[in-house]
């Protein structure tokens, strides 16, 4: 008798990326979407920009990171953004449970090999937006999930017991320490701080477009005239969703 192990697209093609990261020296992954790209790479942001030509290329959305390495080897792999499928991670900040949320997540096939912690916040999120079926609202109650007392005063009761089952069900995906994280996904970004607000980080609109940055002066860089700006406040998600029809 033959037996079939089916699995969809998806499932199929973060395997490959997982075993090609963990068991090929000197290989590594870092694009496996449809409607995403990635271009990572080690030095000043404009040599990157005409490296990879990026004036040729458009998209609706648009993630970019430049730091010097705090605590991991600077490397391409380990560059931002991070990337599984059509979600990207870019962050600022440190994980300071980044061990505890690397062995959970670990169980269910993912492998962290560019050593960084960043990476595990990408595969978190695909573990819970993908595979768990979570909204993003959800996942960032997960990672950022509310204290306990918080949780208690809640007035609406269901909000109250879905907030609960989430930090019941997830514990280990909490994400402690100072971060801000910007996640791409098929369709928008969402912006989220840890709950304590360690790590700043701005939004502002100006006419249909959204600009979120570390601080003020990166957006009046790109749009001197931006709107509406805002802090959002810890574990408080914002999320954007291109218009139905766009693309």
């Amino acid at each position: 008798m033959l037996v079939s192990l089916q699995l969809d697209e998806k499932e199929f093609v973060a395997g490959t990326v997982m075993k090609i990261n963990a068991e090929m020296p000197g290989a590594h992954v870092f694009s496996s979407g449809k409607n995403m790209g990635a271009f990572k790479a080690v030095g000043f942001p404009e040599d990157v920009g005409v490296f990879y030509k990026l004036e040729k290329y458009e998209g609706y959305s648009w993630t970019a990171h430049g730091r010097y390495p705090t605590n991991t080897p600077g490397w391409w792999g380990g560059a931002h953004p991070f990337t599984l499928l059509d979600y990207s991670v870019v962050h600022n900040g440190e994980i300071s449970s980044y061990d505890a949320n690397r062995r959970f997540i670990e169980m269910f096939g993912y492998k962290c090999t560019l050593q960084t912690d960043t990476e595990v916040i990408t595969y978190i999120m695909d573990y819970l937006l993908r595979v768990q079926g979570l909204t993003l609202g959800e996942a960032a109650s997960v990672i950022a999930a509310p204290f306990w007392s918080t949780i208690a005063a809640k007035t609406d009761l269901e909000d109250q017991k879905k907030h609960t089952y989430l930090r019941t069900m997830f514990p280990s995906l909490l994400v402690t320490g100072p971060f801000s994280i910007v996640l791409g996904f098929n369709g928008g970004l969402m912006a989220l701080n840890d709950r304590l607000k360690l790590r700043s980080m701005v939004v502002g609109e100006k006419d249909d477009k959204v600009f979120i940055a570390s601080e003020e002066a990166a957006i009046r860089t790109m749009e001197p005239n931006a709107e509406n700006i805002w802090s959002p406040g810890g574990g408080e998600p914002v999320i954007v969703k291109v218009k139905e029809g766009v693309f």
